[in-house]
């Protein structure tokens, strides 16, 4: 991969974990205030690519940028990683295969299962497949989307791997979490179907326990932090 198609690569919770780092280091320094650092800390959660993640680091002594992202180093894939996702594939399970929203909505979340191939209709209503802690029939599970004026939402969690091969008419599909790959060992999802004047869109978050723990860990740093300064300030 080319130097000039980094800023375009998408971060992972690594990279931004790396950054957050960096600049905890930098406020307990004295290089960054606390506004700052706040206001760049929660910056690094919030970002998508490498470059946003450059961006917050690039007036600090760590090189003029942020650690290279883990999709490009050479290191192992985390012990436990594949084990993990296996246990969340089921070839066993027959799992959901069927969402229908007429004037109205469907939503699967939660600890589910979700089938090899899941069929969405959506007719003036929109739904919402949340795969966080969902589990697979297979490696590889196909959502079929097709909306007449509605839409359907569809939420990952890191790791996963994403494919959109549908077409959008005066609606369409979201495409942006194509191409980042996925773990070792997890699960792929492929997106296609029609959305006419409606749309499909699939987005990546943490788990919300994860997301519960992060911010609880911000919070408890930001204390920290604000200790060691008032205590600093306390011996001047």
């Amino acid at each position: 991969m080319t130097d000039e198609r980094l800023p375009q690569l998408r971060a992972s919770d690594a990279d931004r974990e790396r950054v957050a780092e960096i600049l905890r280091d930098a406020v307990a320094e004295g290089r960054l205030d606390m506004a700052e650092f706040d206001e760049r800390l929660d910056a690094a959660y919030k970002a998508r690519t490498y470059g946003e993640l450059e961006h917050l680091t690039a007036d600090l002594p760590v090189g003029g940028a942020a650690p290279a992202p883990l999709s490009l180093r050479k290191e192992p894939a985390p012990a436990g990683t594949g084990t993990a996702w296996a246990g969340r594939i089921r070839p066993d399970a027959g799992g959901a295969t069927t969402g229908i929203a007429l004037l109205g909505g469907f939503e699967r979340k939660g600890r589910w299962t979700i089938g090899r191939r899941f069929v969405a209709i959506c007719c003036m209503g929109g739904g919402e497949l949340d795969l966080r802690e969902a589990q697979f029939a297979a490696p590889e599970v196909e959502i079929s989307v097709w909306t007449l004026m509605g839409g359907v939402n569809v939420i990952v969690p890191p790791g996963i791997e994403v494919e959109t091969r549908g077409m959008g008419i005066m609606g369409g599909f979201d495409a942006r979490e194509d191409g980042v790959p996925g773990d070792p060992g997890a699960p792929r999802v492929i997106v296609t179907g029609l959305a006419l004047m409606g749309g499909v869109s699939v987005e990546r978050k943490l788990p919300r326990e994860e997301r519960r723990r992060l911010k609880d860990e911000r919070k408890e740093e930001r204390r920290r932090l604000k200790d060691e300064r008032r205590n600093g300030r306390e011996l001047d």
